[in-house]
């Protein structure tokens, strides 16, 4: 049974267009458009226009950056979460939001399906999907990738002007890679960047500077948190969205938040990307700095191996799942006392932390100098507790185990 009414997770690019008027045609079924802006730097109206071309009546165009910011990537980096040891899942973080909006306008306009434009060999048609059903276990999803014989670019274009939908002079030939953009970062990969041998073109890069090429002078800034979360820059308190905007900025310039990276899809294989990151690089380095003197030992011990399966968490597409939430209600807790100043210098694709203070910091000048420390430390202490520590060695040792043999 067709779909009466299907709202689209629409750009306004070839893809999409493509998508859109398919919709139209294979379904007989009407199409509400989404387009979310989340700081991809693209004007937006043209993709109005587009879906106006289309005949279709219900468009919503919607500016998310706040959102974005305040509700997915500041929860996000509150856990320092980095995929694969690396990857700062600047992709990965807006799919769970589109895919809300995406629910909640179906809900608003009583579509009974929703459709997204992502292959089939990707992992954002899981992020999407896993989204739509956690939101909505009835909703119907159309991934047109799956289901179509356009299976080229040739038969992409082919189909596109049979139907009149505008083309871009270069999307007529090869695009040398794929892009997407949002607040947090840009990615490209497909392509010229298809071997991972040979090194990326400066032509990749959307949101830096290269190193050699920022300048030859070191920038200072100051940023404040409270409770885990950075709330000004120089004194200058700022928006969530305001506060990323102004941190890659300062990122491009010093050529900061490169990376090339060979990842582990969800899917199964390997893919390569160039990632840029600027203004979450620095953030991420002052968040550590800051927590590196307000959090207790085995309290940040445990957030840092919980870390890792947060961020896969994410970068499979389970953000709306009760195991990625416990583990946010801990991280959360967590940064109950994370207020502070972190200083920092920016210098050819270099983050440098010079100072951090918080009202709230367990650093002790007292118990850690190698002056008089006026009796804080007893010194002989650490015999008792070194001799506790080693029994079990000392018992293996005995034994005839020696090195820690099993």
């Amino acid at each position: 049974m067709n779909p009466r009414k299907v709202v689209l997770a629409y750009s306004g690019g070839l893809d999409t267009s493509v998508i859109l008027k398919w919709l139209q045609a294979t379904y007989r079924c009407e199409v509400v458009t989404f387009t979310a802006d989340l700081g991809q730097g693209e004007e937006l109206e043209p993709a109005r226009r587009k879906a106006e071309l289309f005949g279709v009546r219900e468009i919503f165009v919607e500016d998310l950056r706040e959102t974005f910011v305040r509700d997915f990537v500041m929860p996000m980096f509150r856990a320092n979460a980095l995929y694969e040891g690396q990857y700062l899942l600047g992709t990965s973080i807006a799919r769970p939001l589109i895919a809300q909006r995406q629910i909640e306008i179906a809900e608003a306009v009583g579509a009974d399906a929703v459709a997204h434009g992502a292959t089939g060999k990707g992992n954002d048609q899981v992020r999407f999907e896993l989204a739509y059903y956690a939101l909505n276990p009835s909703v119907r999803v159309i991934a047109p990738w799956r289901e179509w014989d356009l299976t080229s670019r040739t038969k992409l274009l082919e189909f596109a002007e049979a139907h009149q939908i505008p083309i871009a002079k270069d999307k007529r030939g090869e695009a040398p890679f794929s892009v997407d953009a949002n607040l947090l970062h840009s990615s490209s990969e497909g392509k010229i960047l298809e071997d991972p041998a040979v090194a990326p073109d400066e032509i990749v890069y959307q949101r830096t500077i290269s190193p050699e090429a920022a300048p030859d002078r070191v920038t200072e800034i100051a940023i404040d948190f409270e409770q885990g979360d950075p709330v000004a820059i120089d004194g200058e308190r700022l928006s969530p969205a305001a506060l990323l905007t102004r941190l890659n900025a300062l990122g491009r310039d010093n050529g900061i938040g490169r990376l090339d990276l060979v990842e582990n899809r969800f899917v199964g294989m390997k893919s390569r990307g160039v990632y840029e990151t600027p203004g979450g690089t620095i953030w991420l380095a002052a968040h550590r700095a800051i927590e590196s003197i307000t959090l207790d030992r085995e309290a940040a011990h445990l957030k840092d191996s919980l870390m890792p399966r947060y961020a896969e968490l994410i970068y499979y597409g389970f953000w709306f799942s009760p195991e990625r939430r416990m583990l946010q209600a801990l991280i959360d807790a967590s940064q109950a006392s994370v207020t502070g100043r972190v200083r920092l210098k920016l210098y050819k694709g270099n983050v440098i932390v010079t100072g951090r203070e918080s009202p709230n910091s367990l650093y002790s000048p007292q118990m850690v100098t190698f002056e008089d420390d006026r009796g804080a430390y007893d010194q002989k202490d650490a015999a008792g507790f070194i001799r506790l520590q080693s029994l079990r060695l000392r018992l293996a040792a005995a034994a005839g185990r020696r090195g820690g043999a099993l």
